[in-house]
């Protein structure tokens, strides 16, 4: 995994590793200068490097929408001088929405099972020290699958996901240039509460809704449309510190979707997301089982 930065008044963290989700929301909440950049292209020459010696024969590079952010031009840029082939996926979309394309292809890649690795151990019950037999036992792994395969499950995985989210305010999407001012302006001049939705890599308004109640009211109407749209769904709900209010979305989805949503997960939204979406993000993701 390569981090991006979050700068906080000028100061750089890297995303998961300096800065926790909790502690991006105090610097929202204490009005902090917020900004996210890219990883450099540098980052990715030594992921793509630890791979190759680790024994990849190629790598299959993941990224969140090259609309939203160069970090899928950084990867293509390294992936040019790597060791190894590296095959850049643009999966437009963000969050878990990536996570589970990630997922798919990493499952593709394992042939759908984990992968076994070798056992060194000793022989039980163990001799006495001088007597003492070890033996190596080499568990064959099933062949890898073409990269092709993988390539095309992480896209697979991206292009199933679906994202809705709300937040309290527009202004942080706007100003991060992830938002056009004609829509932030519903919500910042309008006094509306859109559902936003990811298009075409972009974020852009789904539906206007007067008040938060009801635009979460709407959020899971519409969930719960995707779902039963689908022979069998996955959903992940992310937050930024709203974990009661997550957990009970993601308690109705369960229990009004039934059987056909075979598994949802509450997950803290990224320190990158959550520096563009600001307080009060609350968002779903859902994708095929």
């Amino acid at each position: 995994m390569v981090p991006l930065d979050v700068v906080v008044d000028g100061e750089r963290f890297a995303e998961g590793v300096d800065l926790s989700p909790e502690g991006l929301l105090d610097a929202l909440t204490g009005n902090a200068d917020v900004s996210t950049s890219q990883p450099s292209p540098a980052a990715f020459d030594a992921a793509y490097a630890r791979a190759a010696a680790s024994g990849a024969t190629a790598v299959v590079s993941v990224h969140l929408s090259g609309q939203m952010s160069g970090t899928v031009q950084a990867a293509r840029l390294a992936a040019t001088t790597a060791p190894v082939p590296v095959h850049v996926v643009d999966s437009g979309t963000v969050g878990m929405a990536l996570g589970f394309a990630v997922l798919e292809a990493a499952r593709v890649a394992s042939g759908g099972l984990p992968v076994p690795a070798t056992l060194v151990a000793p022989v039980p019950p163990a001799p006495p020290a001088e007597g003492r037999r070890w033996f190596r036992r080499r568990v064959e792994a099933a062949p890898l699958p073409p990269v092709d395969d993988v390539v095309a499950a992480a896209d697979r995985g991206a292009a199933a996901s679906r994202a809705w989210f709300l937040v309290d305010s527009l202004d942080h999407l706007r100003r991060g240039g992830r938002l056009s001012a004609p829509a932030a302006a519903l919500g910042i001049v309008l006094g509306l509460r859109p559902l936003l939705t990811i298009a075409d890599g972009s974020v852009v308004v789904a539906e206007k809704v007067r008040t938060r109640r009801a635009a979460r009211d709407r959020l899971q109407a519409v969930v719960l449309d995707d779902i039963k749209a689908r022979p069998a769904a996955r959903a992940a709900v992310h937050h930024l510190g709203q974990p009661d209010l997550a957990r009970t979305m993601a308690d109705q989805l369960a229990a009004w979707a039934g059987e056909r949503l075979v598994e949802v997960v509450v997950c803290e939204s990224s320190a990158v997301l959550a520096a563009h979406a600001g307080p009060g993000l609350l968002a779903v993701v859902v994708t095929d089982a």
